[in-house]
């Protein structure tokens, strides 16, 4: 076998392993983004089984992964369950949600217990001081937290979200550069920009900053007649994304990596059919 062949070879292995869900349908994503979900939207259906037994199901519901919060879901004293969970049902733990300022250490170390490779982390937005203090004390924590980050091998990402901070992808963009550490990215949350921007944009001006994905769904014009969070109440593939624009944006950076469904909680038939909505949305 000569050495183009080889490569070739090996790169096809690779995409196939990347997805342990397999599908008749071959997409634009397809072997290149696996699909994980909030375990906040599993956790009513899972309620009266054990966590063996509720990853096994979501791994027939389609996901590959699970997120918990470190913000009630999973601590270092149950984090044991939680990895034995994840090792008998193939469900990984891909990464954990809630890194908070304060916590930064401890968090990265918990992810690391539990297999996953990210922690998502919201920035703190206290408008009560001024704004230039804020992104200065953010930009000088989020700076002396990387080398612990790099040590441990969990990415710090940062979440788009609405405390009015970072709200333009330039004010991210920049001050993921001001940081200025490659274990300090974003978490891109599809959805949550679309109060205020253009969900393709977004992924235009972050580039290769987008690390992970949150994928959820945003209409307009329900926010605007029956209030602004009303507009996430609407199924994945019939708001005012524009998906199409969002993968060609997505396949311009040449993303690879984890999309996890940020939706509301539901059974285990609203579960797969989540997971369907995000195959046909991102083309897996």
């Amino acid at each position: 076998m000569n050495r183009r062949r080889f490569l070739q070879s090996t790169a096809a292995l690779g995409a196939v392993a990347l997805s342990p869900v397999t599908s008749a349908h071959a997409g634009q994503f397809t072997g290149r983004i696996r699909k994980s979900l909030k375990w906040s939207m599993a956790q009513k259906a899972a309620k009266d089984m054990s966590l063996a037994e509720a990853f096994k199901k979501l791994r027939a519901c389609g996901y590959d992964g699970i997120e918990p919060s470190l913000l009630g879901h999973v601590t270092m004293q149950n984090a044991d369950e939680w990895t034995a969970a994840s090792r008998e049902s193939g469900l990984i733990i891909d990464g954990t949600v809630g890194g908070r300022s304060e916590t930064l250490e401890a968090g990265i170390d918990l992810t690391k217990k539990l297999g996953g490779d990210s922690m998502l982390v919201v920035l703190a937005y206290p408008q009560e001081q001024p704004i230039q203090r804020t992104w200065n004390e953010s930009v000088a924590r989020m700076k002396s937290v990387a080398p612990h980050a790099e040590k441990q091998g969990i990415k710090v990402l940062i979440e788009n979200v609405w405390n009015t901070f970072l709200i333009s992808a330039y004010d991210m963009a920049r001050f993921i550069d001001e940081v200025g550490s490659p274990w300090v990215q974003v978490h891109f949350d599809i959805g949550n920009m679309m109060r205020w921007g253009v969900a393709e944009h977004w992924a235009q001006v972050l580039g290769k900053r987008s690390q992970k994905l949150d994928v959820k769904e945003y209409d307009l014009a329900k926010a605007m007649s029956e209030g602004m969070r009303k507009g996430f109440d609407t199924p994945l593939g019939e708001g005012s994304i524009n998906w199409p624009a969002v993968r060609e944006a997505l396949a311009q950076i040449q993303y690879t990596g984890w999309a996890a469904a940020e939706v509301k909680a539901g059974d285990w038939d609203y579960l797969a059919d989540v997971a369907k909505r995000m195959d046909r949305v991102l083309d897996i």
